[in-house]
C-alpha cells in the first residue's frame, strides 16, 4: 500500500467487504459513496480512512481502506453530538452577538457548550436557542470544512473577538493549520469530523445550564454551559428522554427528603445530615458487611482520622494528592491532614510489631472516616461528597497468596452485589498511569496478577488504560443499575509500592526478611454513594431486608391504639424494625401516607383483629395478603425480612457446633 502522503494518479480504495474500486486521484469519502450508490451518499455522515476517522470531504492521496459511517454506525453517535454542539454556537450568535464561544465537546449521551456572556443564560433563552436550533436544522444547509493556515485563523477569530478561540490557539503552537467549519455565516474551530448537513441534527433536546469555568479552574472567569442531548433517531431520543425521566422520579435526593432519610446543609457543605431512618440504612450496610468480612477472615480496625503531613509525604499522597486533601497546622507548626484514604493508617498498624510468614494473609477491614476536598461544582447529593464512609480492606499477603487473594476479593465482590440486586455487572481493568511510583518490572507483575485472577475465574474484563492509582493497577467493579445507568463501586487495587515505601516487611520460612504484597479493597466504595445508587436502583423500595422500617402497624380507630401498640412491640422484639401508626386519621388516608414512604408491610388491625389477636397483611405494592394471627405474621416478616446472609450465618454456625461436637468426642 502507497504512503498516505505519495499521490498516485490512480487509487485503489478497498472497501470492508475487501472489494476494491478505482478512482482518480485525490478522492474523498463523499465521491466514493457517490461511486458505490446514491442512497449511501445520501446518508453519508463521515468515514473511516485507514481507521482513522475523517470528514467526508478530506482528501484521500493514496491507497486506502475506506469505510463509510452512516447513522446507524456506533461512531455516528459522538459525530452527531459534535456538530449539535457547533449548531449551539450559531443559535447562540445569532441570538445574543456578544456572547464569545468557548468550548463544545462530547459527553457521554450528549455535549455542552461554555459560553461567555455578560448575563446569566435563563430556562427561557434555552427555550430560544433550541427553537433558533431547530430552524437552522430546517434550512438543511451544508456543513463546510476548511483546512486553514494559522495566521489565518488567529485573524479571523480578532475581527470577531473570539477571545477564547485565540486562547485555544495558543495551547496549539505547531499546528500550521487548522480545521474551521463553517455553519453559514458561523464559524467554529474544531478536528472533526463533522456532519456534512444539518439534516442528520434533527433528533437532539437541549437539556440544562450550569456554570463553570474556564479550564475548569475555578479561580478563572466563570462561564455559562448549555447541555444537550443527541440521537441518531427519533426512537433513541424518546427513549433516553423517557429514561431521563424515570431518573428524575428515581433520583436520591427527592426520595432522601420525602423518606426522612438525611439532608444537606450550607453550614456542612458536601456533609450529610443523617436523620434516624438514614442512619439506621447506614448501619444495616455496616453490620451486613462485617457479618460477611468476619466470615471471609477478616479483622476490623480503626486508625486516626487527623495524622502527621510526613506520612502522607511517605504514603505519596501528600505528592499526587495534595490539592483533595484538608489540612491545618498546629502551634508548633506540625502539618496535619484528615486522611483522604484510609492506607496509611492501616500501613501503621501493620508495621505494630513483626510479623510472620504464619500470619500472613492479614485481611484488615475498616469502616473508616475520609475528608477530600470536592469542588463545590462538583458535589451532587450522596453520590458526591467531601466527608463519607469507606468499607476499606487491606490485605497483607505473600506474593504467592496474591493470585488467590485477588480472587477471593472478586468472588466476594460479586456474590455481594447480586444481594443488593445487582446482577449486571461489568469488570475494568485500570492500569498503570503516567504518573506513578514503582519500576515497570513491578507493575508487570501487578497487572498480571489482576489478568490471572479474573482469567482463572473465567471472568470478561476491558482494559482502562492510564487510569490505575499511582500506586498501583486496579479493578473497577461496574454496576448497571434497573434503568441501564453505569454506577462505578467497588475497587480491587494490587500494590507493592507503599510496602516498599514503608520498609513493610515479614519473616520468611527461612528466617529472612520479605516485603508484602499490600492489596486494597473495597466493595460498597463510599457507604453514602451506595445508598444513593441503592436508592435509585430500587426507586427507594429497598428489599424488606434493607428498608429502615420493614413494617408499620395502623390502627382503624383510636380504640385499637393499645393493641396496634402491643402489636408493634411483638414485632420489635422479634428482631423486626417495626412503627406505629395511631394518629386519629383515615385508614385510607395512613395507607396512602405510609404507602409512599415504602414500608414494604402496613398492618392494620380494626376492631374485629383486636378481638381475635390478629393482623390484616398488607404489602407496599398494595396486595392484600390476607389476615392473620400476629403469631404468622411474626414468622413470616421474620423470613421475608431477613438479611441474604442469614443462611449463610445458620450454615456456618452449624458447622462450627458440628465441628465443635466432632472435636469433643474425638478428645473423650
Amino acid at each position: 500500500m502507497n504512503d498516505l502522503n505519495q499521490t498516485t494518479d490512480v487509487l485503489t480504495i478497498t472497501l470492508p467487504n475487501k472489494d476494491e474500486i478505482h478512482l482518480p486521484s485525490p478522492t474523498t469519502l463523499l465521491e466514493i459513496a457517490q461511486r458505490i450508490g446514491p442512497g449511501l451518499a445520501k446518508s453519508a455522515i463521515a468515514g473511516r480512512v485507514n481507521d482513522r476517522l475523517a470528514d467526508l470531504s478530506d482528501p484521500i492521496t493514496s491507497d486506502a481502506s475506506v469505510q463509510i459511517i452512516t447513522a446507524k454506525d456506533p461512531n455516528a453517535l459522538e459525530i452527531i453530538r459534535h456538530s449539535c454542539a457547533h449548531l449551539v454556537g450559531h443559535a447562540v450568535k445569532q441570538l445574543y452577538p456578544d456572547a464569545e464561544m468557548v468550548i463544545g465537546p462530547v459527553i457521554e449521551d450528549g455535549f455542552y457548550y461554555d459560553i461567555a456572556y455578560d448575563r446569566p443564560f435563563t430556562p427561557n433563552d434555552l427555550q430560544a436557542i433550541e427553537e433558533r436550533m431547530r430552524k437552522l436544522i430546517a434550512q438543511d444547509y451544508q456543513v463546510i470544512k476548511k483546512m486553514t493556515p494559522r495566521d489565518d485563523v488567529i485573524r479571523l477569530f480578532s475581527e470577531r473577538n473570539e477571545r477564547y478561540k485565540l486562547r485555544l490557539i495558543d495551547d496549539m503552537p505547531d499546528e500550521t493549520s487548522l480545521g474551521l467549519y463553517f455553519h453559514q455565516e458561523y464559524v467554529d474551530m474544531c478536528r472533526g469530523p463533522h456532519v456534512p448537513n444539518t439534516r442528520f441534527l434533527k433528533h437532539f433536546q437541549l437539556t440544562k445550564l450550569s456554570g463553570a469555568y474556564w479550564r475548569g479552574d475555578a479561580s478563572n472567569e466563570q462561564l455559562q454551559r448549555i447541555y444537550g442531548t443527541a440521537w441518531a433517531d427519533k426512537e433513541a431520543l424518546n427513549a433516553y428522554i423517557k429514561r431521563i425521566e424515570e431518573a428524575e422520579k428515581r433520583d436520591h435526593r427527592r426520595l432522601g427528603r420525602q423518606l426522612g432519610l438525611f439532608h444537606f446543609q450550607e453550614e456542612a457543605p458536601g456533609s450529610v445530615f443523617w436523620h434516624p431512618h438514614g442512619w439506621t440504612l447506614l448501619q444495616i450496610l455496616i453490620n451486613y458487611m462485617r457479618r460477611r468480612q468476619k466470615n471471609s477472615g477478616y479483622v476490623e480496625v480503626n486508625t486516626p482520622d487527623l495524622m502527621d503531613r510526613s506520612l502522607w509525604e511517605t504514603s505519596g499522597h501528600w505528592q499526587n494528592y495534595r490539592d483533595h486533601m484538608f489540612t491545618t497546622q498546629t502551634e508548633d507548626e506540625r502539618h496535619l491532614a484528615l486522611k483522604p484514604m484510609n492506607c496509611p493508617g492501616s500501613v501503621l498498624l501493620y508495621k505494630h510489631g513483626l510479623k510472620s510468614y504464619r500470619d500472613l494473609p492479614i485481611r484488615m477491614g475498616e469502616f473508616g472516616k475520609v475528608h477530600r476536598y470536592e469542588p463545590s461544582g462538583s458535589l451532587h447529593g450522596l453520590l458526591r461528597v467531601r466527608h463519607f464512609t469507606q468499607d476499606d480492606a487491606h490485605i497483607y499477603c505473600t506474593p504467592e497468596q496474591m493470585n488467590e487473594e485477588c480472587r477471593r476479593v472478586v468472588e466476594l465482590v460479586l456474590d455481594i452485589y447480586k444481594e443488593f440486586g445487582f446482577d449486571n455487572i461489568h469488570l475494568k481493568l485500570s492500569t498503570r498511569p503516567e504518573n506513578r511510583m514503582g519500576s515497570d518490572a513491578v507493575w508487570d507483575r501487578l497487572e498480571e496478577a489482576l489478568v490471572t485472577s479474573l482469567e482463572s475465574m473465567s471472568l470478561s474484563y476491558t482494559f482502562n488504560p492510564g487510569e490505575g492509582a499511582f500506586y498501583g493497577p486496579k479493578l473497577e467493579f461496574v454496576l448497571r443499575d434497573a434503568i441501564g445507568r453505569d454506577w462505578q463501586c467497588g475497587t480491587l487495587q494490587v500494590d507493592m509500592n507503599l510496602p516498599e515505601r514503608f520498609g513493610l516487611e515479614y519473616v520468611d520460612e527461612q528466617g529472612e526478611r520479605q516485603r508484602p504484597v499490600m492489596l486494597h479493597r473495597a466493595l460498597f466504595g463510599s457507604l453514602e454513594r451506595f445508598i444513593g445508587i441503592l436508592i435509585e436502583h430500587h426507586a427507594g423500595k429497598l428489599p424488606a431486608w434493607l428498608a429502615p422500617v420493614q413494617a408499620v402497624v395502623m390502627s382503624i380507630t383510636e380504640a385499637q391504639s393499645d393493641y396496634a401498640n402491643a402489636v408493634t412491640d411483638i414485632l420489635s422484639g422479634a428482631g423486626l424494625r417495626a412503627i406505629a401508626d395511631i394518629r386519629n386519621e383515615k385508614i385510607s388516608y395512613k395507607i396512602r401516607e405510609q404507602t409512599l414512604q415504602r414500608i414494604p408491610y402496613l398492618l392494620i388491625v380494626g376492631a374485629r383483629e383486636a378481638e381475635n389477636a390478629q393482623v390484616t397483611l398488607r404489602h407496599r405494592d398494595g396486595e392484600d395478603l390476607g389476615t392473620f394471627s400476629v403469631e404468622e405474621v411474626v414468622k413470616r416478616l421474620n423470613t421475608e425480612c431477613a438479611a441474604p446472609d442469614r443462611e449463610t450465618q445458620e450454615r456456618q454456625q452449624a458447622a462450627r457446633l458440628a465441628a465443635i461436637t466432632h472435636l469433643t468426642a474425638s478428645t473423650c
